[in-house]
């Protein structure tokens, strides 16, 4: 095996084929256009950023394994919305809905609320997994709000510090920040609060690539590098990212998750065996209070970023950089980036909606 995902080489695939690929390929599952229009993009989205595991491929890895084994989306499942008191929040039952078209419609209703009362939140219980959560966030961010999301994970995954068994979700927390007018893209500090997602378990195994140190363990619960004895993660920075994932428990326990170790299944009649999720979105305006020497606000998040990365610092990157150059990249070769391991898998989901695959000989290498 390689060192971690150091030397993967990119081909680049036309975008057109693959969203259609996964529209198509959700769509022969049983899902509705809609639904599988915003799985797509999601997925196109993740690629086209660098996010390779929140991609297309595992999103659908995701939907085939939670469907065969109990828990998974229902196709054409309708939200339930319920009744509540506070102007500015939602309550939502997704009905496992699959959780990209509910997401999407989540961070859209907050940013309507936040332009009306300043800030705008909406719970989901009963979801269905989202996939890449900082893409909505960077969506939101993109059209000047500030925004967050967080949710728990489809199956108990991480081992709580300090604990032996694995009975938190790799729950993830995404912000992002509106400061393309003042560095060129979102600030966007989106992470899973293990080291490493489990997607990472799957492409270091599909890529030939050791897991980095201290990230999982085996089935004995002893460390592991090997992709292939990985039975579970651990939170990052020991304490710090189990209370980080504890967060996302403790929220889904208000809003009405059940137990995290029974996620994923249907063995326990009367428990809930679905995620949750959570989106805020603030508006800039409704936050903002007064600034040293006349700046304006966006001249003070301006001031404020610069002075984090001056003193020496000038080689420092900002959350949501890297995302953004993969973007570009990715718009430079005027497709989406792959290797020929997630081309070949790519390829498999064609043959099971029974449409035309690639020839990796014929695509061009990305530049």
């Amino acid at each position: 095996m390689s060192s971690f995902e150091s030397a993967d080489r990119f081909l680049v695939v036309p975008r057109v084929w693959h969203d259609a690929l996964i529209a198509a390929t959700y769509r022969r599952r049983g899902y509705a256009e809609d639904e599988s229009t915003a799985a797509g993009q999601n997925a196109a989205e993740a690629a086209r950023h660098g996010i390779r595991t929140h991609n297309g491929i595992k999103a659908l890895h995701i939907e085939s394994k939670h469907r065969a084994g109990g828990g998974g989306a229902v196709p054409h499942a309708a939200v339930s919305r319920r009744p509540g008191r506070f102007s500015a929040s939602e309550v939502w039952d997704a009905n496992r809905k699959l959780g990209q078209i509910v997401a999407q419609e989540a961070i859209e209703t907050c940013i309507r609320l936040a332009e009306v009362h300043g800030i705008g939140q909406v719970s989901v219980d009963n979801a269905f997994h989202y996939l890449w959560g900082g893409g909505y966030v960077m969506e939101a961010a993109r059209r000047g709000y500030i925004a967050y999301t967080n949710c728990t994970a489809a199956r108990a995954e991480v081992v709580p510090f300090g604990g032996r068994a694995p009975t938190l979700g790799t729950n993830p927390h995404s912000w992002a920040f509106p400061t393309c007018d003042v560095v060129g893209f979102p600030i966007v500090i989106d992470w899973a609060t293990s080291v490493i997602a489990m997607g990472r378990i799957d492409h270091c195994r599909r890529e030939g690539h050791l897991l980095p140190p201290g990230a999982a363990v085996d089935a004995d619960g002893a460390p592991t590098v090997d992709p292939a004895k990985a039975a579970a993660l651990l939170p990052f920075g020991a304490h710090k990212g189990y209370g980080l994932g504890l967060v996302n428990e403790l929220m889904a326990a208000f809003i009405g998750g059940s137990l995290p170790t029974l996620r994923a299944g249907d063995s326990q009649p009367g428990e809930k065996h679905t995620s949750t999720f959570y989106f805020q979105v603030i508006h800039p305006d409704a936050i903002a209070g007064s600034f040293a020497s006349g700046r304006t606000q966006r001249e003070n998040v301006g001031a404020v970023l610069a002075d984090i990365l001056g003193h020496g610092n000038e080689n420092a990157r900002l959350p949501g950089q890297n995302e953004a150059t993969a973007a570009a990249r990715s718009d430079a070769n005027g497709g989406l980036l792959f290797t020929a391991a997630e081309i070949a898998e790519l390829n498999l989901l064609a043959t099971e909606n029974r449409s035309p695959a690639l020839e990796p000989a014929r695509l061009k290498p990305a530049l």
